[in-house]
This record gives C-alpha cells, structure tokens and sequence, in this order.
C-alpha cells in the first residue's frame, strides 16, 4: 500500500529559517513554540532532547554519511530521529560553521522520495513547520482542506498565536487573509474563529451555560427545520474544552444522540470534516491523531503527507499518548501498521519516530 501521492512534495522550509546566520535569534524564536507545546512542560513525545549532545560531533557525522561516493542512510536516519529539533537546529549551524555548506541542502541532494521529505521535515524549525504546511496547503496546486482542517482543530490558543506570528514573518501577509482568499462559506467562517485564537480559558465550567449552550446546539440542529450553522460555530470555536466536553455530555442527555451524529445528520462537506475534528480534538487530542493516522494507512494507497505531517509534528508532544490510543481504538499497534504500510528507509525512519511498539 506504499503508493506515492502525487500532492506530496518535498517540504521547502522557510528561507529565512534555515539561512539564519544567528542562531541564538533562531533558537529563541523556536522557543516561543517549546514553551507552549501541549500539556505544557509535560511532552508526551517519543523524541527528545539527546543526553551529552555535540552539535560538532553530529556535523561530522552527517558530512562523513553524505560525502564521496554512495550515502549512509541509516547514520542519518538515526542521527535526525534521536535529536530533538532545537538540536538539529544547532547541528545544522555548526555543519555550516565547520564545512561551508547548508545541512538541508545536502539531504536533498543525498537522498530522495519519501526519506528525503522526512528529513527535510525534521529539519524544518519546529516554530515554522505549521506555518509552512499552512501555506502549502493554501497556496500549492489546489487549496488542501484536510491539511487546514488537522492543524487549525487541533492546535492550542497559544500555538495558533505563534503560527499566525511566524506566517507573517516569513510569507508577508496574514494568515487569515490567505484563508479567506482561498475559502468559502461557512466552513472559511469557522477556520476564521479558529484562527483568531481566542478560545475561552479552561476556568470554572458554569452549568448553567453548559444547558445553554447544549440546548442551541439541539435547537439549531435537531429541532430546526435546516440547519443554524452560526451556532455550531460560535460554540464550538470559542468555548473552552473543559466547557465543551460538558455540553457534549448534557446534549446527549437532552437530544438522545451523540453530538458527531447531530453533526454528521446537519451538515456536510468541509464543514462537516472541521466540526467534527473540533469534537474530536476537544474529546482527546491524542485520540484525534490516532484516528487520523490510521485513515491516512488504511485500505489502498497511503496519505504520505498526512503520515508524515503528524508523526514529525507530534514527535516531541503527544506521540506516546497518541500509540496508546491507535492500540486501544484500532486493535493494532501504529508500529505495526507503519511497518505493513510502507518500505525500505521511509518506513524505518517512520518506525524511528514512533518509538516503539504497543503489540
């Protein structure tokens, strides 16, 4: 089932990202990112930072796999999924500092197909890689919703904030600006409530609110000849998740249907595939990427940029919480699924990333 997906390019992360020449501005730039990650110092992520690490000793490392005839794939596979970002960030000065040469570049020239699009997505500034898979997803040969639809559901207040903050340092333009140009209706109206980033805070959950809220969300779908879209969105895109996990269980009690199902029944398209990544993220976030790891491997073919998209951007997040829910709601470990669905070094860099398995 390892087939090539046609849309799935190699990933050209932002010039000014990699040509940095200063890399303590690159490091503190990143770090705006770090401090926000998920679960907030409490990383679930099967990459770390390396213990004893020598940006010098990996440099050469990397130019002694990649120099004179033939390529060491399987130093730079191990090297590149046993660092964290941060440190590739400073291996890649110090491989110019020693040698004069950009570290991205020569994996590029080294390598091809899907190992060369994983490394150079490792390679991307954990700060920029959102940003950039934003943009490609807006600006490439057709708009990819799916991608715009995974990352604006399923990202942070403060994670969204630094995305928009970097998109327009290093594109130019506004994040919501490129969406709204490139979308419409009401799904583009509820990536734009996303996008502001102004989800409530998770304080004291007010009952009384959550019957509120419950009881529009049954009004505006169920009881309503037609749909009233602008609930969905208001409630879903601006309450907090403590709140929104509550309303889920009160609309149950009062409609007799789970809120997806209510979903699934009033709308339909982009819309639908977005209201419905919000539930998931609000109900688990781990859950969310399971379920959106095994669609992207299951049946024929392989959503290669979804693939990779989530296993480098969780890496250093939630990708061990991520492996206890494949496990538990697939009945299969990733580990294993990865392994059956792809081949030779892309498969063993995937396998890497995912740390281990949960047969």
């Amino acid at each position: 089932m390892d087939q090539k997906n046609d849309l799935c390019v190699t990933p050209q992360p932002p010039a000014a990202a990699l040509g940095c020449s200063d890399w303590h501005q690159l490091h503190t730039l990143c770090d705006l990112i770090k401090v926000n990650m998920a679960y907030k110092g409490k990383a679930r992520g099967t990459v770390r930072d390396f213990p004893g690490f020598k940006a010098n000793d990996d440099a050469e490392a990397l130019r002694k796999a990649m120099k004179g005839l033939g390529t060491d794939e399987d130093t730079i596979l191990k090297l590149l999924t046993s660092r964290s970002n941060a440190q590739r960030q400073e291996i890649s000065v110090a491989f110019k500092t020693l040698f004069g040469r950009d570290l991205v570049a020569d994996l590029k020239s080294e390598l091809t197909g899907k190992l060369e699009n994983v490394s150079v997505a490792l390679m991307t500034p954990s700060c920029m890689y959102d940003a950039y898979e934003l943009r490609h997803a807006i600006k490439g040969a057709g708009t990819c919703e799916n991608t715009l639809i995974e990352i604006l559901a399923s990202r942070t207040p403060e994670e969204i904030e630094k995305t928009k903050e970097v998109y327009n340092q290093e594109y130019g333009c506004d994040l919501e600006e490129s969406i709204t140009g490139d979308t419409s209706g009401y799904f583009q109206r509820m990536l734009v409530v996303l996008v502001q980033g102004n989800r409530d805070p998770d304080t004291k959950v007010n009952d009384s609110i959550v019957d509120e809220d419950a009881q529009q969300l049954f009004k505006a779908g169920e009881l309503k000849w037609g749909t009233d879209e602008e609930k969905f969105i208001t409630i879903l895109g601006t309450r907090s998740v403590a709140h929104l996990r509550r309303v889920f269980d009160r609309y149950m009690t009062i409609s007799g249907y789970q809120i997806e199902e209510s979903i699934d029944r009033e709308t339909s398209g982009h819309l639908e595939k977005l209201l419905l990544a919000i539930v998931k993220s609000v109900r688990s976030v781990p859950g969310y990427f399971a379920e959106t790891l095994y669609k992207a491997m299951k049946g024929a073919g392989t959503d290669d940029c979804t693939l990779v998209r989530v296993m480098v951007s969780r890496s250093e997040i939630d990708l061990l919480d991520i492996r206890q829910e494949f496990r538990k709601n697939f009945g299969k470990s990733l580990y294993q699924m990865i392994k059956r669905d792809t081949s030779g070094d892309y498969r063993n860099i995937l396998l890497l990333l995912c740390g281990g398995d949960d047969e």
